[in-house]
């Protein structure tokens, strides 16, 4: 759904008044809507009434499950907890107490959870979340500042999840950040403890801050139902910044000491690479990876020759627009606080994507040889961010180096202005320069403000980016503007952007840019203008077996420099999530392409240039997770282009909680286009098995049949974690062509050893 000051301008731009009428109608518009929605609400105020406060303790606790130490009798106590879903109404059905405490080198948290029958744990491997399983969560913001900290998740297991969070407009943990710290949980039948250590020198916080934003969570998988310390709306997230109670502190915070962390390993690989014609090779290699903290807030990270052998495997996917997709960053040396580096631009338009860092242009891995990292507070209202990498030469690959830089300042309640410097320099020849300068270097800058009221009900956003690149003088910057509402029952989104085709990211990501031709085998850049509108209304019924359902109403365009349109795509989505945790969606698309270049997704003759209409309809269903077995499913049928799309994809799990979990999942597309433009079937199998042989042992293969990337991928891996944060991973790779049929292009077999040393 294009806004309605764009339809205005398309419907009625012929009429002489309109130019006049139009600016005057479409400011006094935004006007009485940022008026209307900008809240004056305290956040002080909300809490003033959940407030706790912490006492130190001279005690040595032991984490063990058992709260027998006397400090635990005299504790001030969180209780009472709120409703949080499927509603918001009165106190939690099975009620948590939560106890805490500290000393010189820890905060400690006792946790009283009333409950009784087997326990809901999806799994006993580590960062598998707070979503379908029994647990709580400990929420900290050390600042109170209700931008960004730390989120803890304990099952009733004792399986660990840890997360930053920042104040971003999809606020969703991914348990892609690690630090150390300990827990235990025991069972009493009627009711379980968790008895919990975070090391003051885990998180960074400023040790003169003597009040600290938190919440906690409970999750009850057996009723459905989550709750919070304090009341947080069920329009937002548990873990949301503004809704979080506050921690007193007596006295400043004890500053973490002796903080330096160095983590070493050493890793040995049997590689056969046959699409290249290597043969088996046998290497070993080491490095390690350090953490210093400069002061309690500010930390800097160090590498060298660092090693990604053990991280898993992206998942594949079916493609079916024109361009490229965005996969996440899953090494664990770009992840803490990459929020600072990350979260500019928007979804689709990334200046910092850490995974050009160490690929080549074709996604080949180049060798990092060392990079540094400090990144934190300088002080309670300001974040700083910097960061150096150097990759290694790799066959005609050259070098490269990649700064990057980020000053972040809290201002206002709940609002950040933010700025960043980008550079990466390529260690080219003169006369490779010569004939391609556009590979020496790429530059990229910007500055963002972003307001948020006390509440989140609203928020506002305006940022503009540059690229520097030889050669390029002009059409190189991208600009955005955008607000968003969240009310309890309505929300809206709207941005506008603009993007010129000479607006290079060498270290980010943009989608929609690069347009190809598949007549001439090449792709061209095109510039264009992004809108984005989405109108929703959600309703949490009381009674019924109906949790929550919503309709919600999105447009995407982009237009072309010339203002016509490249693409539209307007949909109709309900989505209805029951109480018994399983969940119902239906989308109708409607989707306008001005195609300008041939495109194919056959073998056939490509899709001539030209307009082209299409509609689509797509069902989903995902049943009651808690149950022994379970089914995904997603029904996507209708037009495609000039031709027909028919696509189902198909999810069958075991899960014997909460040792074993097997996935069954496999997706099929069939694409009829009329002749001469061929038809094709696109499938895409991936079976999973996972087996947890306890906390500290895991095994997982995941299996992955592709046809559309003709390639078929086997990954097995055996992780030890026989110490916290330090592990033994075997790693058996193997990758097979899908036509030619098991064709083989390479394997490997791979081991890695590290240890975790706080010196």
């Amino acid at each position: 759904m294009i806004d309605i000051c764009t339809l205005m301008q398309y419907r009625y731009q012929h009429l002489p008044f309109f130019k006049t009428a139009y600016k005057k109608a479409c400011l006094l518009l935004s006007l009485l809507f940022y008026s209307y929605f900008i809240d004056a609400q305290n956040i002080s105020e909300f809490q003033k009434g959940f407030q706790l406060y912490i006492q130190p303790t001279t005690d040595k606790i032991k984490i063990d499950g058992i709260l027998n130490e006397p400090v635990w009798a005299t504790t001030d106590v969180a209780k009472n907890f709120n409703k949080k879903f499927p509603n918001d109404i009165g106190e939690a059905k099975r009620q948590t107490e939560v106890r805490f405490t500290y000393d010189n080198d820890n905060i400690y948290f006792g946790f009283k959870v009333y409950d009784s029958g087997t326990a809901i744990s999806r799994s006993l491997k580590r960062d598998i979340g707070n979503e379908g399983n029994d647990g709580i969560g400990i929420m900290l913001d050390p600042l109170n500042k209700k931008t960004n900290g730390f989120y803890f998740f304990l099952s009733a297991l004792n399986v660990q999840s840890e997360d930053q969070l920042s104040l971003t407009f999809q606020e969703r943990p991914t348990w892609s950040w690690d630090t150390k710290w300990f827990s235990a949980t025991k069972d009493y039948g009627t009711y379980w403890i968790a008895e919990i250590m975070i090391p003051l020198k885990s998180i960074r916080y400023d040790p003169k801050q003597l009040q600290w934003g938190i919440n906690f969570l409970r999750g009850d998988a057996k009723n459905n139902e989550y709750s919070n310390f304090t009341r947080v709306p069920p329009i937002f997230k548990s873990f949301d910044f503004g809704y979080m109670g506050l921690l007193n502190w007596p006295a400043a915070t004890p500053s973490s000491k002796n903080n330096i962390i160095f983590l070493p390993f050493i890793s040995g690989a049997s590689t056969e690479d046959q699409e290249n014609g290597k043969s088996l090779n046998t290497n070993g290699t080491g490095g390690f990876d350090a953490k210093v903290a400069l002061n309690a807030s500010l930390n800097l990270d160090v590498t060298v020759n660092p090693d990604f052998s053990q991280v898993e495997v992206d998942q594949q996917v079916t493609n079916l627009t024109r361009f490229n997709i965005f996969l996440p960053e899953r090494r664990g040396f770009f992840l803490e606080n990459s929020d600072l580096f990350s979260d500019f631009g928007m979804p689709s338009i990334r200046p910092f994507y850490s995974r050009t860092i160490g690929l080549d242009k074709d996604g080949n891995k180049i060798p990092i040889l060392f990079g540094a990292r400090m990144s934190g507070n300088l002080n309670r209202s300001t974040r700083i961010g910097m960061m150096n990498m150097q990759t290694g030469k790799q066959g005609n690959y050259a070098a490269e180096n990649f700064s990057a830089f980020t000053l972040q300042r809290n201002v206002l309640k709940r609002s950040i202005i933010k700025t960043y410097f980008l550079n990466r320099e390529n260690f080219i020849s003169e006369d490779e320069a010569k004939k391609n300068p556009l590979d020496r270097y790429g530059r990229n800058a910007g500055l963002s403000f972003e307001y948020s009221n006390t509440t989140g009900t609203f928020r506002t956003w305006t940022d503009i980016h540059k690229s520097f690149k030889a050669t390029m003088n002009d059409d190189d910057m991208y600009a955005s503007t955008g607000f968003m509402t969240n009310g309890k029952h309505w929300s809206y989104i709207s941005l506008i952007g603009s993007l010129g085709k000479n607006y290079y990211t060498d270290l980010g990501f943009v989608q929609g840019i690069d347009n190809y031709d598949a007549i001439r085998d090449t792709t061209i850049r095109i510039g264009f203008k992004n809108l984005y509108n989405s109108l929703g209304y959600r309703a949490f019924p009381v009674n019924g077996s109906i949790g929550k359902m919503e309709l919600k109403i999105v447009n995407r365009a982009t237009l072309y420099p010339d203002n016509s349109i490249n693409q539209s795509e307007t949909k109709l989505e309900t989505d209805f999530q029951f109480k018994k945790t399983s969940n119902l969606g239906l989308d109708l698309t409607n989707t306008i392409v001005n195609l300008i270049y041939p495109i194919s997704f056959t073998d056939g003759v490509p899709l001539p240039a030209g307009n082209y209409v299409f509609n689509q309809i797509q069902i989903d269903y995902r049943s009651d997770s808690r149950k022994l077995f379970g089914i995904e499913s997603k029904l996507n049928i209708g037009q495609f282009y000039n031709g027909q799309v028919k696509g189902i994809s198909m999810g069958i799990s075991y899960r014997n909680q909460p040792h074993f979990n097997l996935l069954l999942s496999a997706q099929f597309n069939n694409i009829v286009f009329p002749n001469p433009y061929g038809s094709t079937n696109l499938v895409l199998i991936q079976p999973r098995v996972e087996w947890n042989f306890s906390t500290k042992l895991f095994w997982t293969t995941f299996v992955q049949y592709n046809t559309q990337g003709n390639n078929f991928n086997i990954n097995s891996r055996l992780q030890y974690r026989f110490k916290p944060m330090s592990d033994l991973f075997l790693v058996y790779t193997d990758n097979y062509f899908t036509d030619p049929l098991f064709k083989n292009k390479n394997r490997a077999l791979i081991f890695k050893f590290s240890y975790w040393f706080n010196l």
